[in-house]
């Protein structure tokens, strides 16, 4: 009828005739939304339930000791130590995710039947507990561990390397065990740019390295940010390796955290350590969202 009225020629459009028109469209309208909304109602009360909720006690546990105060951040801000172990987890952090891009880089660009081998390699120990994974590390890299029993055989060392109960120890274990997080978020993008471009680039002149910065890297961006973003976030927040693999020098803040709910029994203080955590996250992710736009790594990933 809407249509009708528009194409009527010479005829004005009264509202009294379009009325009857739109208002029941309008009315389907709310309807459709009321129904969306209803369906994304358990969602979004689970969501309020277990993030928001949690969240918002621990925002409000960090202000509140006998009293609403910032004395808690004060004291992160005023003591060495807490701010050294800050500093230590976004290194460590920093460290793995720079370690795991380029291993990353080769299990997804290698041949097919060889990538299908590799990949499984690296997912299959996902599947087990992480403490299971962690232990088995701590075997191999133990004073008689496979590796150094295997480099004194080699002749390479005459006494055994501390692999373990220090930096590199903590690294090696992060980096296994966020491992597929990166070659999954890689491979996804990274097996979809057409070998033809590259090829195309060689047969215009680039070498190898041109053709890899100019080419391919531009279109593997995606994949890269999101893997090294995933990586990152997941390593500010690990626990289980470090304190099972690190020394008493390696302390990451979430170690920090355990420590205060657990033996000083300060709530207050661990939660305005997590509050910090999750600030200093955000920067991180507010950072890769300046350098890299959230639409295009989506889209790269989809």
């Amino acid at each position: 009828m809407l249509a009708t009225l528009a194409s009527s020629p010479g005829r004005p459009m009264k509202a009294d005739e379009i009325a009857p028109v739109v208002a029941p469209m309008e009315a389907a309208d709310r309807r459709e939304t009321r129904q969306y909304l209803l369906l994304l109602l358990p969602a979004l009360l689970a969501l309020g339930v277990f993030f928001v909720y949690p969240l918002c006690g621990i925002l409000l546990r960090s202000v509140y000791k006998n009293g609403y105060t910032l004395e808690s951040y004060r004291q992160v801000a005023r003591t060495s130590v807490y701010l050294m172990v800050i500093a230590l987890t976004f290194r460590t952090a920093a460290v793995v995710t720079l370690i795991a891009l380029p291993l990353g880089y080769v299990l997804a660009t290698v041949r097919p039947r060889l990538a299908r081998v590799l990949v499984v390699i690296v997912v299959l120990p996902f599947l087990t507990s992480i403490i299971v994974r962690t232990y088995a590390w701590m075997v191999l890299l133990g004073s008689n561990g496979v590796v150094n029993q295997y480099l004194q055989a080699l002749g390479l060392t005459h006494q055994p390397l501390r692999l373990l109960y220090n930096q590199a120890g903590v690294v090696v274990g992060m980096t296994y065990v966020l491992l597929p997080f990166m070659v999954l978020t890689l491979a996804s993008v990274m097996r979809g740019i057409d070998p033809a471009l590259v090829r195309a680039a060689h047969s215009l002149g680039a070498n190898r390295w041109q053709a890899f910065r100019r080419v391919f890297l531009p279109l593997s961006a995606p994949g890269i940010v999101g893997g090294a973003l995933l990586v990152f976030i997941l390593s500010l927040g690990f626990f289980i390796t470090p304190a099972l693999m690190g020394g008493p020098s390696d302390v990451m803040i979430a170690m920090l955290i355990e420590r205060e709910v657990e033996f000083t029994l300060n709530w207050s203080f661990a939660s305005a350590l997590a509050v910090i955590l999750l600030a200093l996250s955000l920067v991180g992710f507010a950072a890769y969202y300046r350098l890299v736009r959230l639409e295009r790594l989506f889209e790269g990933l989809g």
